[in-house]
């Protein structure tokens, strides 16, 4: 029998990323410790370091903590290692500063025993401790953030960025997070919704962190990374419904103005609005194709949820081939229009025009040359997405 064999099972992991804690590591080690101790289980304390230099892994080997190292420098980057490198079955992880208790993880280790994938923290539920949490952080990007979660997701938490979380390792490990940032935290419950995971939450007390120095998070530079990551994973709300929106007012224009004005009471509508129309069905265009281009990146980047492995890739017939002759045939509506308005003048000696004549041709047709190319564009991109990370 071998000596990996031979160890006994371990239930749980207590995961902390660190970067130069030696002030707060102590402490947190030490509730960690008595979290195992209370909780009765086979369970280890792991300390994801990304290159401390204070000491912190001698003190954490000292307590008889598991140290990782992780070269890459960020709090996704210590987690996800950490997250790979743990032995239990569950992993509950938090921050290394402090912030949080490991003592209160008991219920959250519960609802994984009960089937939940992931467990998260409340800490407006259980309790913020003054000046634990900047007030734009506390009244303006946590509930934002998390009410857009729950908005475009479905996830049922209230507090999308506890730090203070758990998850059974299998499930966190399947979700392949692959974010080296804060915005890590966005991607592992983004993820868990959209691929089905059973999720949960209990509450948790947020404490003033102990350190010496200003904290690593930035509130409006990591509330923007989380924000953008959140609607890139959500191209539909952010590019496709406004971009259809658009283009079926654009459309609805040219279908009203095209074959003459159109009169609403006191007010005249004419080619003027005919090219603000046009404008209209361009932004649209280029809003649908730019949430094309974002669900293909962020499938081809692994990025997306896990799929099932019979699951066609997304918009898998959209290809360059199809897209060349799509903007082909678009490129020859609009040559002909063009060419329609070159004949009107021609036929005037090309001599001067009624604007409100020649338009009527001339907006329609530049609209389409312009989408002929859109589309051609866009179709060269999704090929380069797809032929550049396939290799």
């Amino acid at each position: 029998m071998t000596a990996e064999a031979q160890e006994p099972e371990i239930e749980l992991t207590l995961l902390m990323p660190c970067l130069d804690e030696q002030l707060t590591l102590p402490g947190c080690l030490k509730e960690a410790q008595d979290t195992i101790d209370k909780l009765g289980v086979s369970g280890e304390i792991l300390i994801a370091d990304n290159g401390s230099t204070d000491g912190s892994q001698a003190i954490a080997e000292a307590a008889g903590a598991r140290v990782v190292p992780v070269t890459q420098r960020g709090y996704g980057h210590a987690l996800n290692t950490g997250i790979n490198a743990a032995r239990g079955k569950y992993i509950i992880m938090a921050d290394a500063d402090g912030s949080y208790d490991f003592r209160e993880s008991g219920p959250l280790l519960e609802a994984l025993r009960n089937g939940h994938h992931l467990a998260m923290g409340n800490r407006f539920a259980g309790g913020i401790h003054p000046g634990a949490m900047p007030w734009k952080n506390r009244y303006i990007g946590n509930p934002v953030l998390s009410f857009l979660g729950r908005l475009l997701f479905g996830i049922p938490t209230r507090d999308f960025h506890c730090g203070l979380r758990g998850g059974s390792r299998e499930s966190l490990v399947n979700l392949d997070l692959r974010t080296g940032g804060m915005e890590f935290a966005s991607e592992m419950v983004i993820k868990a919704a959209l691929s089905g995971l059973k999720m949960t939450e209990a509450p948790v007390s947020l404490r003033q962190d102990g350190r010496d120095r200003p904290p690593h998070l930035r509130p409006w530079r990591d509330g923007w990374r989380h924000l953008r990551f959140m609607l890139l994973f959500s191209p539909r709300w952010l590019f496709l419904l406004p971009g259809i929106l658009l283009t079926l007012a654009g459309a609805t224009g040219f279908a009203t103005l095209l074959s003459g004005p159109v009169a609403l009471g006191p007010v005249t509508l004419d080619v003027h609005t005919l090219l603000y129309a046009g404008a209209a069905v361009l932004c649209g265009f280029q809003a649908i194709a730019f949430a094309v281009l974002s669900k293909v990146f962020v499938h081809e980047a692994g990025l997306a949820a896990p799929r099932p492995d019979n699951t066609p890739p997304p918009f898998e017939g959209f290809t360059l081939e199809r897209g060349i002759v799509g903007a082909v045939a678009l490129g020859a509506l609009g040559l002909g229009l063009s060419i329609q308005a070159v004949l009107i003048w021609h036929d005037n000696a090309f001599g001067g025009l009624s604007p409100t004549q020649i338009l009527r041709w001339v907006v329609p047709g530049v609209t389409c040359l312009v989408l002929s190319m859109q589309l051609m564009l866009a179709g060269f991109f999704v090929d380069m997405i797809r032929l550049r990370l396939r290799r």
